[in-house]
């Protein structure tokens, strides 16, 4: 028989792991590649994107200094090399990756749209929950632009 302590311990570790699980939700179902653009930022201030007319959760995009398979190749290479990224969907000219967070276990969702006739890889990085992110997302896209710009792959596109 369960005593009060056990049984209180019991449903705070039963709360605790469901609210944890909840962390992860559904994906999206407006990610995606929509009249060559990234899907909008909600008005929150957790997603940054390329594709941002926002200035509030604009980044840029990144500008190819080398062949579009090269540097396809090395996100691709520094996705599989990231313990909590997790590529989902893959085309010729879109990825799309799930990040997850170490602790809490959040996923957010991350999207690079190639664009060869621009010369550009657009990004989007977005929380699937709350209101703040505390600079992840953007955090997350300048440390992919920091690993393919010190390869001198890619520079900062001019918006």
């Amino acid at each position: 028989m369960l005593t009060s302590h056990k049984f209180t311990r019991s449903i705070f570790v039963l709360t605790c792991g469901l609210v944890l699980t909840a962390c992860t939700g559904a994906r999206p179902h407006n990610l995606g590649v929509v009249n060559s653009m990234l899907a909008p930022c909600p008005e929150t201030p957790n997603c940054v994107s390329s594709d941002s007319l926002d200035e509030s959760h604009y980044v840029p995009a990144f500008k190819l200094e080398a062949s579009s398979e090269q540097v396809w190749s090395e996100i691709k290479l520094y996705l599989d090399s990231q313990s909590n990224m997790e590529i989902v969907r893959e085309l010729k000219d879109y990825l799309y990756v799930e990040s997850t967070s170490t602790f809490m276990r959040f996923v957010d969702d991350v999207e690079l749209h190639l664009r060869e006739q621009d010369g550009i890889i657009a990004v989007r990085s977005a929380s699937r929950y709350g209101k703040s992110d505390f600079g992840v997302n953007k955090e997350r896209i300048d440390d992919l632009y920091l690993y393919l710009s010190e390869k001198g792959l890619v520079s900062e596109a001019v918006k």
